[in-house]
């Protein structure tokens, strides 16, 4: 018997060397909008944990909003819950870093060595840079499109294969549109919730947030007067009604509505929920000024919290793989953002043929050369500052102010949130 005993340790311990120990890393991701979401992150989760049997994904609950997302991160910070990795909107990356809540991915970056052969090239690196930080990999970017209903717009005498290229003529079309009676709207334009719209009218007549040291407001000047008057117009002129942000949707989606603007990150649901209702086409988001005109980068960035050296080489791994050719290959069919690695824009093997056989996809991906940063307000009043600009542009659209009325006072709340050196 105590042979058989010593028989069987020592098969054990040939076993143990034959066969090494893969000790498991579980790694916790938070990310936004599940709506846009869900099923992209369990895709690329599946398929990294398949690739990498040593991590394990598991997802923390996800949070409605960019905003709700920092301020849930923001919350965790210290505690158990905070997750090891997080998806945070661009335009709140710094908020991270002035707190130092971040792990600098510049080491790791430069221990990788030539990020561009996998498609990080150094314009896709900027872009979630907070003063040249790395502080986390693009992973979902967008800009702001045009979905229009063809059916309505050749009912109301346009075109709908030469749409409007200025805001004057969505204006004009707009108008016709919603005198087509039988409760048909103009136009849907989705300023609610944060600034970013408010960017595209405003960066699209060539206008800034601050001024160059940050010290004062700048968005109430020339170029931000024209971005307000645009918004004024699409409510007395283009037929736009005050719409809550699931209610524009809706009522674009069943063929109420001419014009939609809002971000391309939403093209597939629209596709999903328009079905054969109408023809839905897409187009390149007019600019007040087309020649010094610009648009924000919408989206999100993978960011690694954790500072166990375990987990963070894991997390790692997964922070490319996700903002890598593969997620990007996921993200954009799965979505409507644009492509934010250039394997994956460029290879056949992920989305080389993707764009000739997708048209409606095509009107994101051509506006990417006029894509700038989404703003991100300096100090700790961030989600202040945007909620203030969004409840001044609501008195635009209701028509409880004039454009200049609403925009100076924004101005003037907004610069006493600034902070003071």
């Amino acid at each position: 018997m105590k042979h058989i005993t010593q028989l069987l340790a020592a098969a054990a311990v040939s076993l143990a060397i034959a066969l090494p120990a893969h000790a498991e890393t579980t790694l916790t991701v938070h990310y936004p909008m599940p709506g846009f979401f869900k099923d992209v992150m369990d895709t690329i989760s599946k398929k990294f944990m398949a690739e990498n049997p040593d991590i394990k994904i598991q997802f923390a609950s996800p949070s409605a909003t960019y905003e709700e997302g920092i301020q849930t991160i923001l919350r965790q910070v210290g505690t158990s819950e905070m997750p090891d990795i997080t998806f945070i909107g661009l335009n709140r990356l710094r908020m991270l870093d002035e707190r130092d809540v971040a792990v600098d991915l510049g080491p790791l970056v430069k221990k990788d060595g030539n990020m561009a052969e996998q498609g990080f090239s150094d314009t896709i690196l900027k872009l979630a840079q907070v003063k040249g930080k790395q502080v986390g990999l693009a992973f979902a970017t967008s800009n702001p499109i045009m979905y229009y209903n063809a059916d309505l717009v050749k009912a109301a005498g346009g075109d709908p294969e030469n749409p409007p290229k200025t805001w004057d003529e969505v204006i004009a079309l707009g108008g016709k549109i919603k005198a087509l009676g039988n409760g048909v709207d103009g136009i849907d334009f989705r300023w609610q919730g944060d600034d970013w719209m408010f960017s595209a009218l405003l960066f699209g007549a060539g206008g800034r947030m601050l001024s160059d040291d940050e010290s004062k407001v700048a968005f109430n000047g020339p170029e931000g007067k024209k971005a307000v008057e645009v918004l004024h117009r699409l409510v007395t002129e283009g037929g736009m009604p005050v719409f809550t942000k699931p209610a524009g949707e809706q009522a674009f989606a069943a063929g109420k509505v001419g014009f939609e603007f809002q971000t391309t990150g939403a093209l597939r649901n629209t596709i999903k929920n328009v079905g054969d209702k109408f023809d839905l086409r897409t187009a390149k988001i007019p600019l007040i000024d087309p020649v010094n005109g610009r648009l924000p980068t919408g989206g999100n960035a993978v960011v690694i919290l954790t500072h166990d050296a375990a987990k963070q080489d894991a997390a790692w791994k997964f922070a490319k793989f996700a903002a890598g050719p593969y997620g990007a290959s996921v993200v954009v069919p799965g979505t409507g953002y644009v492509p934010n690695n250039e394997l994956a824009a460029k290879s056949p093997e992920y989305l080389g043929d993707f764009y000739k056989q997708n048209p409606l996809f095509q009107a994101g991906l051509s506006q990417m050369p006029v894509m700038i940063p989404w703003y991100a307000f300096p100090g700790s009043n961030g989600v202040k500052v945007t909620q203030t600009i969004v409840d001044n542009l609501s008195r635009i659209v209701d028509q409880s102010a004039e454009p200049k009325e609403a925009l100076d006072d924004a101005a003037a709340d907004v610069e006493g949130m600034l902070p003071r050196s």
